[in-house]
């Protein structure tokens, strides 16, 4: 199989699973279960519930697919507890 026979579409996060799998909702409505590609997992991008991505899918199985991407939104970053600790 080659990068031209996949298919792309964007989803959202619905639930995170253990082992960076996550059940994705897509922009037409379908659910799927998907894995975190290896870059993903690689540089550390954390995914949560509600985040858009694009899934990588197999024309032959379309349940399953890869989350190559997860796309900025405007959410804020969350606040950080910039005070030391001190024992």
């Amino acid at each position: 199989m080659s990068k031209e026979d996949v298919v792309e579409m964007e989803g959202v996060v619905a639930e995170v699973y253990p082992d960076t799998r996550f059940r994705v909702t897509l922009t037409n409505g379908i659910e799927i279960t998907a894995y975190a590609s290896g870059k993903i997992r690689k540089n550390h991008i954390r995914i949560i519930a509600g985040d858009r991505v694009t899934v990588e899918m197999s024309p032959y199985d379309l349940t399953k697919g890869r989350v190559s991407f997860r796309h900025k939104d405007d959410r804020p970053a969350p606040a950080r507890n910039n005070q030391l600790r001190r024992r």
